[in-house]
C-alpha cells in the first residue's frame, strides 16, 4: 500500500492534549476510506508535523483529514527508502 505523507503548520505550538483530540477525531474516518496511520514527527518547536499512512492514495488521507477537521498544508505519495 502507498506510503502518504501529511505536511502541517501550527500558528502556535498544539498541547498533547489537542494532538490527541485530533487522533481521536481522525480514528473514525480511517478505516472508512482504508486508511492507516504509521507514524508522526513533531518538530522541536512544535510548529511544524509530518505524519505517514499507509493508504490506497492521497486523495483517501486528504478525505479522512477533512473529514476529521484536521488542518494540513499538503498531502504527497512517497517512497520509504530504507
Amino acid at each position: 500500500m502507498p506510503c502518504i505523507i501529511v505536511e502541517r503548520t501550527f500558528e502556535s505550538p498544539p498541547s498533547d492534549e489537542d494532538l490527541s483530540a485530533a487522533g481521536l477525531r481522525e480514528r473514525p474516518c480511517l478505516e472508512l476510506y482504508g486508511v492507516a496511520w504509521r507514524r508522526s514527527l513533531l518538530s522541536g518547536d512544535r510548529l511544524r508535523m509530518v505524519c505517514q499512512y499507509e493508504a490506497p492514495d492521497a486523495e483517501s488521507v486528504r478525505k479522512v483529514q477533512r473529514e476529521a477537521g484536521n488542518g494540513f498544508d499538503r498531502v504527497w505519495a512517497g517512497t520509504v527508502i530504507e
